[in-house]
């Protein structure tokens, strides 16, 4: 599939029906399908730079840029690829994209996200390293993990 677009928007920036539409998705995933009862949307939300791809009005991927709980490092996550478009190298489509923005919108500054453990593998590949023990976040094994300024950014 090579029919989509790029969005780069600040919460502010969405229409209410992409708005709508995110939420919707983050939702299904992280909610319904990962069967974890959370408070989805937070706070973060308010001042987020959202990154997706969108083919018509499909949501193809996802992922959001915020600061790190640290206050320090950028980072980004709630990465998303619905179930009907995985795959297809979206998931890699869209980080890809965020590291973009992060390096244009943070120059030479370390990225620190958590990481769901299952996809430790999947962002290692992107150079990141586990910086932390395994731990419990919303009764979900995650990790924390840095990609340093160096080389790979």
């Amino acid at each position: 599939m090579n029919n989509f677009t790029l969005n780069v928007k600040q919460t502010s920036e969405l229409t209410p029906k992409e708005l709508v539409k995110i939420m919707q998705e983050r939702t299904k995933i992280f909610v319904v399908e990962q069967n974890c009862p959370y408070q989805e949307v937070d706070e973060k939300d308010e001042d987020a730079l959202h990154i997706f791809f969108t083919n018509s009005n499909e949501i193809l991927a996802y992922t959001r840029i915020v600061l790190n709980d640290d206050q320090v490092h950028p980072s980004f996550g709630r990465v998303l690829v619905p179930k009907n478009m995985r795959g297809k190298g979206f998931g890699r489509k869209i980080v890809t994209a965020a590291l973009n923005i992060i390096s244009q919108k943070y120059p030479g500054q370390d990225i620190k996200i958590q990481a769901q453990t299952y996809l430790e593998k999947f962002y290692s590949s992107f150079g990141f390293q586990a910086v932390s023990q395994q731990y419990l976040e919303d009764g979900i094994p995650h990790v924390d993990m840095l990609l340093s300024s160096g080389p790979h950014a």
